[in-house]
């Protein structure tokens, strides 16, 4: 059984939008595809190949993109999160080594795929985010890279 995915509001507009824009484009292949098929005698046509790819590849896109919108559910009351980092907070992470901030928003995965919002987005599964999600503000964490790199990290401010 397919599990839910938990997006923001402002994450699930975006995949809409990003859904739209593939059905657009997917017009566009067939039309594409249609051209190269008439004009195509050969049936390795390396264009018309092309064509059939990409096609089937913004397929693809469209299939999972609508999975993830069907399996949707909204994030939106964070009473039960108030005071620690949980899916939709907004972080001010304190970077120990460089001394610089960075605003984040912890989100799932299928949402931090999708480029676009108003602030960078940190999946759940990432490195970060998995240490970071149940952190309280004032609290550090250290987190292991895949390059054998740690980077330490402290929790400024949380908000949703």
């Amino acid at each position: 059984m397919a599990r839910d995915i938990k997006l923001t509001r402002e994450g699930f507009e975006r995949l809409q939008r990003t859904l739209d824009h593939e059905r657009e484009r997917l017009e566009e292949a067939t039309r594409i595809l249609q051209e190269q098929m008439e004009a195509s005698a050969d049936n390795e046509d390396t264009g018309l190949e092309d064509a059939k790819r990409e096609k089937m590849s913004i397929e693809a896109r469209i299939d999972d993109l609508e999975d993830t919108l069907a399996r949707a559910t909204l994030i939106e009351d964070h009473s039960e999160d108030a005071g620690h980092v949980a899916l939709g907070a907004i972080v001010v992470l304190h970077n120990e080594a460089t001394k610089k901030d960075m605003r984040v928003q912890i989100v799932s995965a299928p949402e931090a795929s999708v480029l676009g919002g108003s602030l960078p987005k940190i999946s759940d599964d990432s490195p970060v985010g998995t240490q970071l999600l149940g952190r309280k503000t004032g609290e550090s964490f250290v987190v292991n890279l895949e390059n054998g790199k740690q980077v330490k990290y402290k929790v400024k401010n949380v908000e949703y």
